[in-house]
């Protein structure tokens, strides 16, 4: 088992570069099945099974009668659920290196490079933000809606064009480190096994961690677990955020093009600093302050989610309108924040291996 561990952890590295290269080439096919659709009904099948209820004797969906019992044994039935998630999660990624390390050392290369790429969703997240973009810079709001309502969790069906172009930056910044950075930083510190487990707490988040009458106390340990998982990341993030503005701004100056790119290194902290938290998750509006800021837009506010409107804090002042053009470039801050992190990473990496 040492000799395991001793090659896994020799290869994190050369896994994790060739992990970033081939999603910014490959990005997530749709023909291939991905882990995090296993992983999601895996949520969803222990949870009726933890949550099942007798079903009346003129029959029922399983679904609907595997609701809500009493708070405290709702909030056990999440935490065995958060256990077992994690634990097949982590066992079964675990038990694929191992196999592949049985038979052959690169092996076990190629199957934690393949891993690490499925962790990380910059391509997957450029491309379906680009999908918003294109109808919308073309006026088809109609197309624009149906586009945004496959990546955010909000109402879409009322808003304009303003609303979807809102929409979108929020979830390129939000999901810059969930999506992300928080996937490399486990890579980096346990490899592809301890960003599979974290993938398997955002899983559990994004399904169960609701705060509705369904999951309030079902998923409130998926939700805070989430949190702590993200935590530091979701910091990191930010912080990357501000020094790929600061690039981004050296940029438009040296080339003249300072419309173009239209950033704000001092703005992007100064937000950080003051609306970092404007967020019912401690992490959210991490890298979603300094997105604004560095944009010079007014995001989150009110929204409607089931038909219900939520009256959440605003992030950011409005120095001028949104527009479509503002999705490009979230999406262009999230690549100078990948970019860095993981060249910051490699600088680390080589520095101590040569000590």
């Amino acid at each position: 088992m040492m000799g395991f561990w001793a090659e896994y952890y020799k290869y994190i590295a050369i896994a994790i570069l060739a992990g970033v290269i081939i999603d910014i080439v490959v990005g997530d096919p749709a023909f291939l099945l991905h882990p995090v659709q296993i992983i999601g009904k895996l949520i969803e099948i222990l949870e009726m099974f933890l949550r099942r209820k007798k079903v009346t004797e003129s029959g029922g969906d399983t679904k609907e009668n595997a609701k809500v019992g009493s708070n405290s044994k709702d909030f056990v039935l999440g935490l065995i659920e958060v256990i077992v998630v994690v634990a097949v999660t982590g066992g079964v990624s675990f038990g694929i290196c191992y196999l592949a390390y049985r038979i052959n050392t690169y092996l076990l290369l190629a199957v934690m490079s393949v891993m690490c790429w499925q962790c990380i969703a910059a391509r997957s997240l450029r491309d379906a933000a680009i999908a918003v973009y294109v109808p919308l810079s073309k006026g088809d709001i109609e197309g624009a809606r149906k586009a945004v309502s496959m990546i955010v969790g909000r109402d879409t069906q009322s808003l304009d064009d303003k609303g979807i172009a809102k929409a979108a930056v929020e979830t390129v910044a939000e999901n810059t480190n969930d999506g992300v950075i928080c996937p490399l930083f486990y890579q980096m510190l346990g490899g592809p096994v301890l960003s599979y487990v974290y993938k398997a707490v955002s899983t559990m988040d994004s399904m169960i961690g609701y705060k509705n009458d369904r999951y309030m106390y079902f998923g409130r340990f998926a939700a805070k677990t989430d949190d702590v998982f993200a935590y530091i990341p979701a910091r990191l993030s930010a912080v990357f955020m501000i020094a790929g503005t600061a690039l981004l701004e050296v940029c438009g100056a040296l080339f003249g093009k300072k419309n173009a790119f239209n950033y704000s290194t001092k703005n992007a902290a100064g937000i950080f600093v003051r609306d970092r938290y404007n967020h019912a998750s401690p992490n959210s509006a991490q890298c979603e302050s300094v997105c604004a800021g560095a944009l010079g837009l007014k995001l989150a506010g009110p929204a409607s989610y089931f038909g219900k409107l939520h009256d959440k804090k605003f992030i950011g002042d409005e120095h001028r309108p949104i527009e479509p053009e503002d999705i490009k470039r979230s999406i262009l801050l999230m690549n100078m924040t990948t970019a860095l992190f993981v060249i910051i990473y490699f600088v680390i990496y080589i520095f101590v291996k040569q000590r």
